[in-house]
């Protein structure tokens, strides 16, 4: 069966005149690129049947883009294999066509794995896209744009053990401080992790019927820089506040990884704050305890200044 198509594709070709013109059009032009004549002529080992045989694949090479030299970007690759670029190889006197990732594909992979480094949980795009140079140097976030820029600094050689506890009034710009720190951080492959507080706590509580709350502990536990957002805003509960947030304080302190926090209260307000349950309890020997770990793994820093989403 095999034989009868490849005899009748020879007769067609024989018999079409414009298919053998084409062909040879083709065949020379090939020969005559640049990059496969140098190919050719660094292996001359080469016989010409191996070179006709696979002139299909060095056809290929000739046409597509190498090493982005006809592409704009990744999004605009016109190969057959996106981002790779073909090479021409050799083994036991044949010649195979590989592709290999371009400079583009790299680029774009390595932009893909900064991105993946930044984990959040509820927060908005703008915050995801805060930038450090967008920071204004407003004297009411001067000593806060200090700390950071020095947590940074450190951080470039080795990842500080306390993170900030951004306290001040709604709107201020603390929730963009973080944003900005996480984006900063993943060009130094820190990876981070953007919490907001009220709606961590319905996640959490959610995870208990699908029985993913250890693993998801686990997660935040060891994230090189956990970041919770608007600590004290969420809905009380002892049980979150102690089995929860306590735990992941307490593995933290004792591993001397960094914590980020924003919130409307100061420390002394945050711990009035978390001593009330939704039960109606009062705890303040557990809210202490809560305050105390967050002082192991955070240093204040105040911020004042206008209300930023009203300007």
């Amino acid at each position: 069966m095999m034989e009868s198509i490849q005899s009748t594709l020879k007769k067609w070709m024989r018999e079409n005149a414009n298919f053998k013109d084409n062909y040879e059009k083709i065949r020379k032009e090939t020969l005559q690129d640049p990059e496969i004549k140098e190919f050719l002529s660094l292996h001359p080992e080469l016989e010409q049947r191996v070179i006709d045989k696979n002139l299909i694949k060095l056809y290929e090479f000739k046409t597509q883009s190498k090493q982005c030299d006809k592409c704009e970007s990744f999004g605009t690759c016109i190969n057959m294999i996106q981002g790779y670029s073909p090479v021409l190889k050799t083994d036991h006197n044949d010649i195979h066509l590989q592709y290999e990732k371009c400079h583009q594909r790299i680029d774009y992979e390595k932009q893909k794995d900064l991105e993946n480094l930044i984990k959040s949980l509820y927060m908005p795009k703008e915050i995801l896209n805060a930038s450090i140079d967008k920071l204004d140097n407003d004297p009411n976030r001067s000593n806060a744009i200090r700390e950071t820029i020095s947590f940074l600094r450190e951080a470039t050689i080795k990842l500080p053990t306390k993170g900030l506890y951004f306290s001040g009034p709604f709107g201020v710009g603390k929730t963009y401080f973080l944003g900005a720190l996480a984006n900063k951080l993943k060009e130094s492959n820190i990876s981070s992790m953007l919490i907001y507080m009220p709606e961590f706590v319905r996640e959490m509580k959610g995870s208990i019927k699908d029985d993913s709350i250890n693993a998801k502990i686990d997660y935040f536990k060891r994230t090189d820089v956990l970041m919770l957002d608007d600590i004290g805003a969420e809905t009380q509960s002892a049980w979150f506040r102690d089995e929860i947030l306590g735990s992941i304080l307490q593995y933290r302190m004792m591993e001397q990884l960094p914590v980020f926090f924003t919130s409307n209260y100061t420390l002394d307000q945050l711990e009035l704050q978390l001593s009330h349950s939704n039960r109606g309890d009062t705890e303040m020997v557990k809210a202490g305890r809560i305050i105390e770990r967050i002082k192991q793994v955070s240093k204040e820093v105040s911020m004042s200044g206008e209300n930023r989403r009203d300007l």
